[in-house]
């Protein structure tokens, strides 16, 4: 039988249609991101104001998404732990991290890390601003900053200050305040921001700057005393306490964020669809209102914005941790 010109172009035509009609098949039974549960990875213990913001975060993209964001808290050691979970999982969007400005420390204060901080790692977005509250004890007696400063000074060396662990933000914080002041204090880490905060609240540590929504509640019923936020500007949850510099600290200023990263590699599509869910969770009355009560400002960068930020902060910390004389941990 003859195959003619007109014959092999029809069978083609009815090719290319077959495949057009079964491309839509194909897709479906892949299924659309997401297509089951979400993890993310918070390298803070639970009560920490990462997991606080991730989980509110999470549950607004959930109810977007159609799917669960699943929160798992991976404390310790500084957030390494977290984080390498994040660095070797499959980069598909399925495990995703919400971390906060340790992220950009790590590198500066462990001298070696099972992971890249920057290769490893595809930045989606920030999600927040947050100051941080130097608090103590009532039991101190010691009501301002300058009182503060003046203790430190009688007696060097004597005072001791809470950290979520060496290299975290509220370390950092702590280590440039010590700088900008004068004043010697030795660091004491602990797991997260609930142990730190019991310790201090007990007198048995000086002084913690920690993230303000753990300690709001004990700062209304007086069992701390907020002597000054960190950050560059007032909280807007505490407007009444001054910010360092304006309490006699300048150079003491210091920005921590939370932010979500993804595993490199992570497709172009799906980190951007993670970037525009944050967003649109961060446009809702329930997070503008949740974020009201922690003190923390809404912030977001386009996904290659937040990897350049992350980069010039990592060089940014590295003068800090060494102006402070810190050494990396082995």
């Amino acid at each position: 039988m003859k195959f003619t010109r007109r014959a092999a172009l029809a069978c083609l035509t009815l090719s290319f249609t077959g495949l057009a009609a079964l491309s839509p098949l194909v897709a479906n039974a892949q299924g659309a991101y997401p297509n089951k549960p979400i993890r993310v990875i918070v390298p803070f213990a639970a009560g920490s104001t990462t997991d606080i913001i991730a989980r509110a975060i999470a549950d607004k993209m959930g109810q977007s998404m159609g799917q669960t964001l699943i929160i798992d808290n991976r404390g310790g050691a500084s957030g390494t732990i977290g984080q390498q979970a994040v660095a070797t999982a499959a980069p598909d969007g399925y495990t995703i991290m919400v971390h906060s400005s340790s992220h950009t420390v790590s590198p500066s204060t462990f001298a070696k890390l099972p992971f890249d901080t920057v290769g490893d790692f595809a930045g989606v977005t920030p999600i927040s601003s947050t100051p941080n509250v130097l608090v103590m004890s009532p039991s101190k007696n010691i009501k301002t900053l300058q009182e503060l400063l003046a203790a430190a000074r009688a007696k060097p060396g004597s005072m001791n200050f809470a950290s979520a662990g060496q290299g975290s933000a509220t370390h950092l914080n702590a280590e440039k305040f010590k700088l900008a002041a004068k004043i010697d204090a030795t660091n004491i880490p602990f797991k997260g921001s609930a142990e730190a905060v019991t310790e201090v609240i007990s007198g048995r540590v000086d002084y913690y700057f920690s993230p303000i929504a753990p300690v709001i509640g004990q700062i209304r019923n007086g069992q701390l005393v907020p002597l000054a936020v960190g950050s560059p500007k007032r909280s807007s949850t505490l407007p009444q306490v001054p910010t360092t510099a304006e309490a006699g600290v300048p150079g003491s200023e210091f920005n921590f964020w939370i932010g979500m990263m993804a595993p490199a590699k992570t497709p172009r599509d799906i980190v951007n669809r993670l970037h525009d869910e944050v967003v649109k969770a961060l446009n809702t009355p329930e997070v503008k209102e949740r974020f009201a009560t922690l003190g923390a400002d809404a912030w977001t960068l386009s996904p290659e914005q937040f990897d350049t930020y992350i980069k010039d902060e990592i060089k940014s910390n590295a003068v800090l941790v060494k102006a402070a004389g810190l050494q990396p941990t082995q």
